[in-house]
């Protein structure tokens, strides 16, 4: 019987990433041999993630993925079992490399990506293996691709991959993607976007079910006033004049200089460019929850923090303090 040593578990698993034990199995049953031990170890990995596969992934984390000129955006939500997991590196660097081949590829669905390479093996594969590694379950839950027709992407991850946006631009020169003035300004608003959650880019995309709703609540209230129907109905128009310039982006006041809405920001910035920039959608995905967000579904969602951080074109965004 071979004499498996402490250098040959630590070797073993330097280049598996496997638990110390598992390694030294593997080295035992192969005899000391490395290579069918590596075997073995991949094989008890398929058998290890058959097994945790009935778990409860309720944790997780959303990645972000911009192409190098700008104009295209994925994310890619991870999930797993534990919030430990969650904020591991190993783990958010793995939805990191799934959303960059989210965005290079453009899958239809989940099962179309983990069929498509990633470093060589499928992402099926490695996802079985980020299992046997990680010692937990989970699972590709979604992911989207943003690609305007002629504008730009940005992008960005909340609290370590907690929050994921994805803000989408239309504009008519394709040097604007480069332009600082332009970068600057999408930082911007995908930080306005994350802040203040609006639910439509203009008014005429906010569903008319919200608006009904909300101007039965506004003609309600202005009723307990008293005052004539013709001012209880003024009075319901200022309410909803109020309500959209608080869900609508373009019509927000800009968080960070109040003195001019996002529609005059882009107005500023499209003659300093000489373009037409437009802001003109958004996607706002909370990990390993349903809690989906897109200013042309009529729906928002809860405001967050303004923690968050720009992913820069070409970078993946998982759960780093700053992606460079």
């Amino acid at each position: 019987m071979a004499q498996i040593t402490a250098a040959m578990v630590k070797q073993l698993r330097e280049m598996t990433d496997s638990p110390m034990m598992e390694c030294k199995k593997a080295l035992v049953e192969a005899e000391g041999d490395m290579e069918a031990a590596v075997d073995i170890l991949r094989k008890n990995g398929l058998a290890a993630a058959a097994k945790k596969a009935g778990r409860d992934t309720n944790e997780g984390a959303v990645a972000a993925y911009i192409s190098e000129d700008g104009t295209k955006g994925a994310l890619a939500e991870i999930a797993c079992e534990t919030d430990f997991v969650a904020s591991n590196p190993k783990f958010t660097g793995f939805a990191a490399e799934v959303a960059q081949v989210v965005c290079d590829n453009e899958p239809a669905d989940v099962d179309a990506l983990l069929a498509l390479d990633m470093n060589g093996e499928t992402v099926e594969a490695a996802l079985t293996e980020m299992i046997h590694v990680i010692g937990e379950n989970m699972k590709i839950s979604r992911t989207a691709v943003r690609k305007p027709a002629a504008g730009g992407v940005a992008s960005y991850i909340h609290m370590g991959g907690k929050i994921g946006v994805l803000v989408e631009f239309a504009f008519e020169k394709a040097e604007t993607a480069s332009a600082e003035a332009f970068k600057t300004f999408a930082h911007d608003v995908a930080m306005q976007v994350a802040a203040t959650a609006p639910i439509a880019a203009v008014r005429e995309d906010v569903d008319q079910d919200v608006i009904d709703h909300e101007v039965a609540i506004y003609k309600a209230q202005a009723a307990e006033s008293g005052k004539p129907e013709a001012i209880q109905e003024k009075m319901a128009v200022g309410r909803l004049e109020k309500f959209f310039k608080g869900i609508v982006l373009n019509e927000q006041e800009f968080i960070k200089d109040s003195s001019m809405t996002i529609k005059a920001y882009a107005e500023k910035v499209s003659k300093e460019l000489g373009d037409n920039v437009k802001v003109v959608a958004s996607i706002v995905w909370s990990a390993a929850s349903k809690l989906t967000h897109s200013m042309r579904a009529g729906r928002g969602v809860q405001p967050h923090g303004p923690a968050f951080f720009m992913c820069n074109a070409g970078r993946v965004c998982a759960g780093v303090d700053n992606p460079g």
